[in-house]
């Protein structure tokens, strides 16, 4: 039941020394606020910086060929040699649990020079198969993306980037036009802009023409050699093992020891994720244990100020239990009066500080979108929300035990004769 008697007997207690309660509830409030905009905080650096990943797979790894370093089956230690189409196939037949795989040929400096009428500029040139968009998503503003009919027709058609439309088009839509590449025409079937603002393969797609691999290794004389392999592994599948499996696969084919440590490159995007993802829990532990140490040094002090107004009112409680008052009755108005100054104070300080997050997200959304922004969206979520509301009531109850204990020692005798 609701009793009305108490609850002003509480308020009169708090209010009885205001100077005192102001300074206990600064404490908690002081805590509480703190640990919001930590969390919140830590919250806009983790979206700021998978933003800049976003579109980019995860769970993919890269392979380029190195200088071996071991002589193997009459090869000289220090031999370099390449990645072929047959890897590509092989790869794709005898490892489970690939999403994507793709070649990428870098074009060469005489391939960069790309020229449009009687307007030039120089540019990323790649060859790549139509899974290569699985890896590196991109954002279609004009026309479709390569697919498996221009690479198994080897179809002379580029796709480009964005700024390459801008600069050679004026931004209207290339598509069935043509541009010269190191002598050669190519159709243009597409303009694309890279999603993932901090992460490429090879440079900027909006700075990029892209051909189809088998296009660009008939048409540039290249052979059926490529210089780069890009591979995503399926959700559920070790990549760890994967990549072992690529690797041994590549030194079968390509006549390098098995042991070689050097000879084949491996850049393994995946692992470089799952270390950000700990390093941003690592954060959240420590952004937890600072702001629950600020919050812990003002239940302290709440928990102190009960004691001295316990001191004061000894008398108050004797004469409260010689006329019969229960100890439960003792206990709950002590651990009352320490929960209301809790969860005021906490609840004051848990909403300042997401009027704050609310108020610096509102202020960088004003600002112009930047690749370099490094916090995105600073706040907290319903969960951490009412997690640190649960903290803050445990909190407010523990800081009255230890008073209302001390309330239950006192003699009725004792406390009627204190002065």
């Amino acid at each position: 039941m609701f009793d009305a008697d108490r609850w002003i007997e509480i308020w009169v207690t708090i209010t009885r020394n205001k100077t005192r309660s102001l300074l206990t509830c600064f404490g908690v409030f002081w805590g509480i606020l703190m640990l919001v905009i930590l969390l919140g905080s830590g919250t806009g650096l983790k979206n700021a910086m998978f933003k800049n990943t976003d579109g980019f797979a995860t769970n993919s790894m890269f392979f380029y060929p190195d200088r071996t370093s071991e002589p193997y089956r009459g090869f000289n230690k220090g031999r370099y040699w390449n990645m072929r189409n047959r890897d590509v196939e092989t790869i794709r037949r005898e490892i489970k649990g690939i999403d994507a795989i793709s070649p990428v040929i870098w074009g060469n400096r005489a391939d960069k020079n790309i020229v449009y009428g009687q307007v030039s500029g120089t540019y990323n040139v790649k060859g790549v198969s139509p899974d290569y968009f699985k890896i590196e998503r991109q954002d279609l503003h004009f026309g479709r993306l390569l697919n498996e009919i221009d690479m198994q027709e080897k179809r002379k058609v580029c796709l480009i980037g964005s700024r390459v439309c801008e600069e050679l088009f004026r931004n209207q839509d290339p598509c069935g036009k043509y541009l010269r590449v190191n002598g050669l025409y190519y159709q243009v079937v597409g303009v694309v802009k890279q999603i993932a603002a901090g992460i490429n393969i090879g440079g900027r797609a909006e700075s990029s023409v892209f051909l189809p691999s088998g296009t660009m290794q008939q048409t540039l004389n290249r052979g059926d050699i490529f210089h780069f392999l890009c591979v995503n592994a399926a959700p559920g599948h070790s990549i760890h093992q994967m990549m072992e499996d690529i690797k041994d696969i590549l030194k079968r084919q390509n006549e390098i020891s098995p042991t070689d440590l050097q000879a084949i490159g491996v850049i393994n995007v995946a692992a470089q994720f799952s270390m950000f993802e700990k390093l941003f829990a690592g954060i959240d532990i420590l952004v937890w244990l600072v702001g629950l140490g600020t919050l812990l040094a003002g239940i302290i002090g709440i928990s102190n100020i009960m004691m001295v107004t316990i001191k004061e009112r000894t008398r108050e409680i004797g004469v409260r239990r010689a006329i019969g008052a229960s100890p439960w009755n003792i206990i709950s108005q002590i651990i009352s009066e320490s929960f209301v100054i809790t969860t005021l104070a906490g609840l004051l300080g848990l909403s300042s500080g997401v009027f704050l997050l609310d108020l610096v997200d509102r202020l960088l959304s004003a600002q112009p979108p930047s690749d370099k922004m490094t916090l995105l969206n600073p706040g907290v979520n319903i969960g951490t929300a009412l997690a640190a509301t649960v903290v803050l009531l445990i909190c407010g109850l523990l800081a009255g035990l230890i008073p209302a204990w001390r309330a239950m020692q006192i003699k009725a005798i004792d406390a009627i004769r204190d002065e």
